[in-house]
């Protein structure tokens, strides 16, 4: 589908939820769920939280459809309630461990995902070694001030362009830049401080 032709159709479907259509507005999820679910699943490093934080956002998109003026894009706009939503959500949840936590409980290591086997049949010892990787790489990228973790996020992972992502978070663009360059080094200095240890 040509950008004209997505635009076109996105006017017409925006035109149609304003009016309170809510099958063009179950349009408009459809379309950008999964996209959404993956900026809150990286900013949150909770999938259930981002499933909640993708409700919430379409539920405030819903609310604030009039205001939409489409000085950004609709993806844009929708992205930028999905990181302040995922922005509240992240200090609701550090306010709860902050009364919760407890110094003696262990680090639940491999309590993530299950191991995905690649078609080569790796031996254990290589998978071992990925899930170790990337259990690592996760807990660096989490470790990240929430202002470095969501511009990584939207640049890195979702790909969006420096001004996207200057759009999304109300950041100049030489900012963005910046906060990238940092998250970068200090992800690449956990990892590698992470991999030297025993």
């Amino acid at each position: 589908m040509s950008a004209s032709v997505q635009n076109s159709d996105e006017a017409g479907l925006l035109s149609a939820c304003r009016n309170g259509d809510t099958r063009a507005f179950e349009q408009l999820v459809l379309r950008y769920q999964r996209s959404l679910y993956n900026v809150a699943c990286r900013i949150s490093a909770n999938e259930a939280d981002a499933a909640e934080i993708v409700q919430e956002t379409f539920l405030a998109a819903w609310r604030k459809l009039r205001d939409f003026r489409g000085d950004a894009s609709l993806s844009t706009w929708l992205t930028s309630i999905a990181v302040n939503q995922a922005r509240t959500r992240w200090q609701q949840n550090r306010q709860k461990r902050g009364r919760e936590e407890s110094l003696d409980l262990p680090e639940g290591v491999g309590q993530g995902r299950g191991l995905q086997v690649a078609s080569e049949q790796p031996s254990a010892v290589e998978l071992l070694e990925r899930s170790q990787l990337r259990e690592l790489l996760e807990r660096c990228i989490r470790a990240l001030d929430q202002g470095f973790r969501e511009v990584l996020v939207l640049r890195d992972m979702r790909e969006l362009p420096y001004e996207e992502v200057g759009q999304v978070l109300g950041l100049r663009e030489g900012t963005v830049k910046s906060r990238l360059f940092r998250a970068r080094e200090a992800v690449r200095d956990c990892v590698t401080k992470g991999m030297s240890q025993p």
